[in-house]
Order: C-alpha cells, then structure tokens, then sequence
C-alpha cells in the first residue's frame, strides 16, 4: 500500500499521485466501461475548473442529489479540489426534508440529476441562498423544472468539455471541510457532519490495512454514495489499495450474483437486511462461481457466520462506525470464529469506553453507551453544521459520544446491542423519529404522534406511528400514509399506523415509548398495515 502522510491526504493531492504512478489502471467499473486513474484525475479537473470558471470558490456549500454514476466522483470530488464543500443529498429526499438540506446546509448551488429536477426546482421559491443549478440529464434545460425556476444553469456537458488541467494542490489543506453528511436526527432536526479531507482518507488507509486490500482488488458496492459507506468503505478503500471499484446502480438481489461475475468483484460490503436477503437466495452454481474472498457484512451475522462462508467461500469481516468518525472496530478475517457477531475490536486509531447514564464506565459484559477516544489526528468529523450546542453535547474531554449502546467483552471485542438515540434503522437507513413525528404533525387533523420500530421480518426495523387526532377529526389509516408519502423519503413512510386516544407519559411529560413497543408486538397481527393491505409507494 503506497502511504500518504496526514498533509497530503486532501482528494486533489491522492488522485494526482495515482494519475502519476497508476495512470493506465483501472478505478472505476460502471455497466460495462471501465475509467482509468487518469482519466479519473482528468475528469475531476475538468469540473474542479468549470465550477471555478462558474464562480464556485474555496469554502463554498453545493447540494449534491445524484444518484450512483461515475458523475459523482466527478462532481464531488471535483468540489473537494478547489476546496468548495460538497453536501451529499440523499436521492429519497422530498418537500419539507429536501428543503431543509440544501438550506441548512447554506448550499448556494445544487447538482442535480434530471430524475430529481423537478422535485427540486419547485422548492426553489424557498431556497434563497441557492443562486445556480448544475444540470445531469438528456433534456434541455429549458424544458426541465429548471426552465421555470429563474436561476442559471449549466449542463454537466459544458463541465466535462472544460480545462483538465490541475488546480493548485497547495490551495487546499487536509483539514478543510470537504464534506457535509447529513445523519438522523435523535431528539431533533438531522445534523450534518463536516468532514475533513482527511476523515475519508482514514478510512480508506485502515480498512486497506485490516482487510489486506491489494492492487488486484475489485470492490464492489451497490450502496448510495450519498452515504459514508459507499464513498469511504468501498470508494476510499480502492483508492488506498490501488484497487478498483465496480459500482451497481443500487441493490438487486435478482442481478446481485451476474454483476459479482460480469464485474470480477473480490469483495463487497453489505448492510442490514441484505445480507439476509442473498443467504435466502435459491441456491445454485453461481454461488462458487466468483472471484470474491471477502464480505464485509455491518452487522455480521452470528448465527449463520460460518455457513455463509462455507456456501459461498468467502471470509465475514465487520466494522463499528459512523459518519462522524471511522473504522472504530475491525472484524478481521483472521479474529477468532467465537468472536463472530462482534464489530471487532480497536485497532490502535482508538480507545473505547462503555458507560452508564452517569458518565461512569462499566466492566466488561455490561452494556451502557458507547464512547470513542480518537487517537489520530483528521480521523474524527470537525463538528456539527451550524449546531454548536450539539457539537458541544457530543464531546466530553474529547471522548465521543455515539449515542448507541453495547458491551465489550474481557477480550475487548465491541457488541453492538441497540440504539441509545432515538433513530430506527430500516433497510440500511437511520430514520429519526423525530423528524417523522415532526413532519406528521403538520397535518390539521393529527394532535400527537409517536413514531417507535418495530422488529421487521428479515431484520432490523420497521417503521410504526400511533397517532392522536384533534377532537372532531377523523381520518383513515391510508390517509396517514399518504399525508408521509408527499413530505418525507419513501423510507420514512410507516408501514404500521394505529390511532389511539392519547399517549403514555411520564410526569414530567416524557414519552414512554417503551409501553408503545411492548404493545405494537403484543399486537402484531392486529395493527394496520398497509403492506398486507396492499398499499404501495412511489419512490
């Protein structure tokens, strides 16, 4: 593995190292076109240069909603070389949400795929810090939702007809903010994390290093790159390999072992629920019949660890992390088969701590909060946007605090057991409840709403509102549903709604949201679905 030290580790100066030594191998694989080093490092310039050339600067905020497309790497990473910021916009995002990105953000641009045009262009009324569009898609802008909106635009097509040569590598440091990732909320609105440069290069250097990633590599990944995950694990990881990433458009279970083969992959990442949903594939041929040798499966599953392995021939590895931070644990290939359903354990980037609601650490065995000394310079995010009281919250004497809950054991391996925060994890997103309890609330007819996961069939969780209504309203389950489905993500939607006449509290008019899940799986059968009802979305 070639090493960068600290101070080079900004995006500019690693992809003119690689276009330097690598130029001719392979980066990226997208359905069917492979990209080249440098071509990579050409076409990063050539929008590092046409943003210049459109007044975007050093320290500048732009939205990003695009979906996965080498025109990703090329817009973000084409921000990060003159030092403007990028803000990754989650593609799912709409209305009220969508809004409160691009402007929370301070955004002054937006990047935006035709497929989600439209959806953004009519917000623009109530974006008045965005004062230019950059434009992916096959129509003309005058015909798309940007033709009504009033502001410039350019077509993508101009940035990557434009000057590749190299913007100055010293115009932009390690520690400047590169990107804004915009996690759940917990008891609020959802906070960006500022990324430095150096954050995802951390990443990148030690999971290279824990998972013996090679130059003959081939990662693939069909997460969002809008997430940490895809960008940093897969994306960062390949760079610091010499390696290559073979990127999928999203997830199919169908096409899940054609694009394995097409692609020569040797590993992938998988989250949540779908690791669960390629061990119930029908089994066959295909599954021996791949290049793969390893998995990194978020979380790894216990109970079936050694015969995924056996049945598919690949090694089970295993991270704790967040977009605020790093690989805090690693599952390695070589850690012993007894500590399988573990995050692994530190790795010299850090130290841990579990702790009680009193800020007092526990012995191994019991569980308590999760807490992350970091160890190495540029690891950590910078703070939170904009939010200086929570930035403040999270730290205590530089000890992070994660919000999420497990236990070490005497050997030190990291269990994850549940969420501290108040988030509900389905199909590998984090869904604030808050922000679901928020955007229902706007309705006329709804007084109170109580949002709480509930254990889904596969794994994780889906999501549940008990919902009060004014007194003299009325309103049917479907109605609820389709109130989500205009004003938050498809992923948001609940997929459980029950009406009651009031909520338990506390005296001290605290939820217990505790009583709400004890009664929603005490009640399973009986609640409203709107699966088993046959109620869809449009994502």
């Amino acid at each position: 593995m070639h090493d960068y030290a600290l101070e080079e580790r900004t995006i500019g100066r690693v992809l003119a190292e690689k276009a330097g030594r690598i130029p001719d191998k392979t980066f990226l694989l997208w359905e069917g076109r492979r990209y080249s080093y440098g071509e990579v490092e050409a076409m990063t310039n050539r929008y590092a240069n046409g943003y210049a050339a459109q007044g975007i600067k050093h320290g500048d905020h732009v939205a990003v909603m695009l979906p996965n497309c080498p025109e990703f790497y090329w817009a973000t990473w084409g921000l990060g070389k003159i030092g403007a910021v990028a803000v990754p916009i989650n593609t799912a995002a709409k209305g009220d949400m969508l809004r409160y990105f691009i402007d929370q953000s301070d955004a002054i641009c937006v990047v935006v795929d035709d497929e989600w045009v439209d959806r953004v262009a009519s917000l623009a009324a109530q974006l008045p810090k965005v004062r230019r569009w950059f434009y992916r898609g096959p129509r003309a802008i005058a015909t798309c939702g940007l033709g009504s909106a009033g502001l410039p635009a350019v077509a993508f097509a101009a940035l990557e007809s434009g000057d590749d040569s190299r913007p100055p590598l010293e115009a932009v440091a390690h520690d400047d903010t590169q990107l804004i990732i915009y996690t759940s909320g917990t008891t609020g609105p959802s906070k960006g994390v500022m990324c430095p440069h150096s954050q995802g290069h951390a990443v990148g250097r030690a999971v290279t290093l824990d998972f013996g990633y090679r130059p003959d590599d081939v990662l693939y990944t069909c997460l969002p790159l809008f997430h940490a995950n895809a960008i940093w694990f897969s994306s960062y990881a390949a760079l610091w390999a010499d390696a290559a990433v073979a990127l999928a458009p999203r997830f199919s279970a169908t096409r899940f072992w054609d694009d394995i083969r097409a692609t020569g992959a040797t590993q992938f990442n998988a989250l949540g629920a779908m690791t669960n949903i390629i061990w119930k594939l029908p089994p066959g041929p295909h599954e021996r019949d791949h290049a793969l040798r390893q998995c990194m499966a978020v979380p790894v599953p216990k109970e079936i660890y050694r015969e995924i392995q056996q049945r598919y021939g690949v090694e089970l590895t295993s991270v704790f992390a967040m977009s605020e931070n790093f690989s805090v644990t690693c599952f390695k290939p070589d850690d012993p088969p007894d500590k399988a359903g573990s995050a692994g354990r530190p790795r010299g980037a850090c130290e841990l701590r579990i702790v009680d609601d009193d800020d007092r650490e526990l012995p191994p065995g019991e569980v308590g909060e999760i807490w992350v000394l970091p160890l190495q310079a540029g690891s950590m995010m910078k703070g939170y946007y904009n939010m200086p009281a929570e930035t403040e919250n999270a730290f205590v004497d530089g000890w992070f605090r994660t919000g999420d809950r497990g236990c070490v054991d005497a050997d030190g391996y990291l269990y994850f057991v549940d969420r501290k925060k108040e988030a509900i994890r389905r199909r590998g997103e984090n869904i604030s409840a808050y922000e679901v309890e928020l955007i229902l609330s706007r309705h006329p007819a709804i007084l109170e709403v109580a949002a709480i996961p509930l254990a889904a069939d596969m794994s994780e969780d889906e999501v549940m509102v008990y919902v009060v209504l004014r007194t003299g309203e009325t309103m049917a389950h479907v109605d609820v549903v389709n109130f989500a489905a205009e004003h938050m993500s498809y992923f948001m939607v609940p997929r459980f709604v029950e009406f009651t006449e009031s909520l338990p509290k506390t005296a001290t008019e605290k939820l217990e949201k505790y009583k709400l899940k004890l009664d929603a799986q005490a009640r399973r059968s009986q609640l409203w679905d709107r699966e088993r009802e046959n109620v869809t979305l449009k994502r």
